[in-house]
């Protein structure tokens, strides 16, 4: 296990994922490192998916001349490996994951996890562990931010843990229109409208894991970390607010795109209005 642990109070984001390359963008400010998988001591990422998420959460665009920035840029990073190069993880390990970051919370200073992930083949009872694990964190007063899949337009086609009624669950926004209308649709098993609300996901570019380079990605997996990223900064300028709290501030921020409730949810993601509530 990959450890510098945290001593400041700038704000901690643990990141289930592939995994984390140490890019240039990041300095040295990955704080955490666990490899749930092939259980290396230090920070890899043999997919580049998970690093790709970290550069929109917090890369500082030091290899573009601040080109490319995340949307907080001086937060900290600590990373689970749960997923192999190829996307694909088990159950088990994105658990045993959530458990280690509950129980690492205070020794990182961790405040939110962000899951650009989500399980469409899933059986009921494997989501719902799944659901009752996140639910777990957010209960021990962590934001947990996760995407909404790109199973959509669908009804019903938000994927777990998105689909749990207590995180928040990230659209994007510029994948709802006829053309690439694939951002996972709500309402979920429990009559839940998901997602949340919606920021930008298709054809960014972010961190790549060779060469300090970067990569071009769409998805939701992409549009989670803007939010997660957005919530760092809030929490920056206040520490004290609760998880519950952060999630109404959001509902206050966004801006309605005019689609119906449970493909946009509250709407589009405005960070200046949310950093001025």
């Amino acid at each position: 296990m990959y450890t510098n642990t945290w001593t400041g109070t700038d704000i901690g984001v643990a990141i289930l994922d592939t995994g984390l390359y140490p890019h240039i963008d990041f300095g040295e400010r990955i704080r955490g490192f666990q490899d749930f998988l092939g259980h290396h001591p230090y920070p890899y990422d043999d997919s580049g998916h998970g690093t790709h998420v970290a550069g929109i959460l917090a890369g500082d665009g030091t290899a573009s001349d601040r080109r490319y920035q995340g949307v907080a840029p001086w937060c900290h990073l600590v990373a689970a490996k749960v997923l192999d190069r190829r996307g694909n993880g088990r159950l088990q390990d994105v658990l045993r994951a959530l458990q280690w970051i509950s129980f690492n919370q205070n020794l990182y200073g961790i405040r939110i996890i962000n899951i650009s992930v989500g399980a469409a083949a899933m059986d009921s009872k494997a989501a719902a562990r799944l659901i009752k694990a996140v639910e777990q964190a957010w209960d021990q007063g962590l934001v947990v931010v996760t995407a909404a899949g790109n199973m959509g337009p669908a009804y019903g086609s938000v994927t777990a843990p998105g689909s749990s009624k207590k995180v928040i669950t990230v659209g994007a926004s510029d994948m709802l229109d006829r053309i690439s209308s694939v951002s996972g649709a709500g309402p979920t098993a429990e009559c839940v409208c998901k997602p949340d609300l919606v920021a930008p996901g298709a054809d960014v570019i972010s961190c790549a894991n060779k060469r300090n380079s970067y990569a071009i990605k769409s998805g939701t997996s992409m549009s989670t970390p803007r939010v997660s990223g957005a919530i760092a900064l809030l929490l920056q300028k206040d520490p004290f607010l609760t998880n519950v709290e952060v999630k109404m501030l959001l509902r206050e921020s966004c801006l309605d795109l005019g689609y119906p409730r449970n493909r946009q949810g509250w709407g589009k993601l405005d960070i200046q209005k949310l950093l001025a509530l």
